[in-house]
């Protein structure tokens, strides 16, 4: 699939920043077997244009960040005796791999949710570096109401990102919570009112854009890889983007702008 082919995500990219929308909001942005494809096209070219340092994913109009997974389409699957039973992870299925197991990807992705995160979209948003939502949205994982499972990631980083009491009794009834009460569980980092939400997003791109990107991206890996270790094994562990930087110009353009007392330029090497 090309980028030229998209017709139900829309993605540009502008002033270091790739934007993606998912773009179906007559069914609130569900995500259908086309999106997936679509999307996995979008994150290939997002990891591998190097002037493109961060990315901000939303929802397209304001009913819905995304309803997760297109039920419809799944039913008529069922109904026609095409699905096929499937439990975690999108290996073997259309746009793997997805965002939800994009483990290498060190560019940052912040979540702009704009309304409800249900299923597969709040997988989607968990597995977003940085969550700016409107006061309006709430996030849920409905699936055991369906006979489903959050097997994007949604039965491993909620039970992480959340205390794992509280994120099972989310699990395992499908109840919805709030923004501000997923604030109050760290599961979000900011929760402005729904008019406020694209200049709280600008604020945080700008913050990131301040930083040096190979900086951002080695912290942003040794801190997933590390999460999992001995505190004595991370520090022994030599990480890519890490070894990276430390070599990069941008390691000497930091302190050097600082001393001359101006801007740093940084290139991403």
């Amino acid at each position: 699939m090309e980028l030229a082919d998209l017709t139900r995500v829309r993605y540009q990219k502008r002033d270091r920043v790739a934007h993606v929308t998912l773009d179906r909001p007559e069914c609130r942005n569900a995500m259908d077997l086309r999106m997936h494809e679509e999307l996995a096209c979008v994150w290939d070219d997002f990891e591998a244009d190097d002037e493109v340092w961060l990315a901000v994913l939303t929802g397209a109009g304001d009913r819905a960040f995304s309803a997760g997974q297109d039920l419809k389409e799944l039913a008529d699957r069922i109904a026609r005796g095409t699905n096929t039973p499937a439990t975690f992870g999108s290996r073997g299925k259309p746009g793997w791999p997805r965002l939800t197991e994009r483990f290498e990807l060190a560019k940052p992705v912040i979540a702009r949710v704009n309304g409800p995160a249900f299923g597969g979209g709040f997988e989607l948003a968990l597995a977003c570096d940085v969550i700016v939502a409107a006061d309006h949205a709430t996030f849920a994982l409905p699936e055991a109401k369906l006979g489903l499972m959050a097997g994007a990631g949604g039965v491993f980083r909620l039970t992480r990102q959340a205390p794992q009491r509280v994120a099972l009794g989310h699990l395992i009834t499908g109840r919805p919570m709030t923004a501000a009460r997923a604030y109050e569980l760290g599961l979000v980092n900011e929760v402005v009112p729904a008019e406020e939400l694209d200049a709280c997003v600008d604020a945080w791109v700008a913050d990131i854009l301040r930083c040096a990107p190979l900086s951002v991206r080695a912290i942003k890996q040794a801190a997933a890889a590390a999460a999992t270790m001995p505190l004595e094994q991370a520090f022994r562990t030599r990480f890519r983007w890490e070894e990276q930087r430390m070599h990069s110009e941008d390691a000497e353009e930091g302190p050097r702008a600082f001393v001359e007392k101006r801007t740093p330029q940084w290139k991403a090497r």
